[in-house]
């Protein structure tokens, strides 16, 4: 099964990436890693902003308290509502920098990481209490990409986008364990990347050089397909008042002649029926 998408931020993002639905505000938070910048988008209005960071930026999500949590190449920081940065967690390492991150239910901060040069190893996914204190997860892997948990909590979804898995952990009180193959994307299909979880338990897949986001459900059998024109599509989350849109970010790095909507931020209306997120604690 197909959808259509429409262009929401037509946009040139270097490296488009961690949609995310911010309810206190009702806009679409989304990032540039490699370009710097975050941005946001109000779909009622039409209203869009655009923040240049300091360094690269992995994600941004929202705070309880209001502003929000970025996941920087040399750790993880605060932007507090007022436009002020302090660091979380501080811990530069060279040619190392942050990737995807989400918030788990207990609204800490899973942040992933990964080298430059994408070696084997060289990433990690990190869980940051609401005080800074941070707590290895996974320390050996290439491109710590999409993060995600089931409605009850039970499970967690995790991409290490070189392996082509999406794997499933056994999920209670911030910890996690037996980590196991959850689907395998096929050769020529493209490289999981980000994913996002809706209010049935299924899982959606977004594959870079795959041009496409997939379904799965919680069985893992693949059941829907949303076909894109641009290869690198790099995550989606649903966002909108009832959180029934899916929104989708691209990228336009390494492509020889980019789509025209290489880099914008895609949307597909009424794609299904998302999970409120959580804010983070800190």
């Amino acid at each position: 099964m197909t959808a259509s998408y429409d262009v929401a931020v037509r946009a040139e993002a270097t490296l488009g990436e961690g949609p995310t639905w911010d309810p206190a505000t009702g806009r679409l938070l989304w990032i540039d890693i490699l370009g710097a910048r975050l941005h946001s988008y109000d779909p009622v209005t039409g209203r869009r902003t655009v923040r240049v960071t300091d360094q690269h930026v992995g994600a941004a999500k929202p705070r309880a308290g209001g502003g929000l949590v970025l996941n920087l190449r040399d750790g993880v920081g605060l932007l507090d509502p007022d436009g002020a940065f302090r660091w979380l967690h501080h811990e530069p390492v060279p040619g190392r920098r942050a990737n995807d991150a989400a918030v788990a239910p207990d609204g800490s901060l899973w942040a992933g990481t990964m080298r430059y040069d994408e070696a084997p190893g060289g990433g990690t996914l990190t869980r940051y209490g609401a005080d800074g204190t941070a707590r290895p997860v996974l320390d050996d892997v290439a491109v710590s990409n999409g993060t995600g948990w089931s409605p009850d909590h039970s499970r967690m979804y995790y991409i290490d986008s070189p392996t082509r898995r999406v794997d499933v952990f056994d999920h209670a009180d911030g910890r996690v364990a037996d980590r196991r193959t959850f689907v395998r994307i096929e050769e020529g299909a493209g490289f999981p990347d980000g994913l996002t979880v809706d209010a049935d338990g299924c899982v959606w897949v977004a594959l870079w050089d795959g041009g496409a986001v997939r379904r799965y459900t919680p069985d893992g059998e693949l059941d829907r397909v949303v076909t894109l024109p641009t290869p690198r599509v790099t995550a989606c989350a649903f966002g909108g008042a009832d959180l029934t849109d899916l929104y989708i970010t691209t990228a336009r790095v390494g492509l020889d002649a980019p789509h025209p909507v290489a880099g914008s931020l895609l949307v597909v209306p009424g794609a299904g029926k998302g999970l409120a997120q959580p804010a983070f604690a800190g």
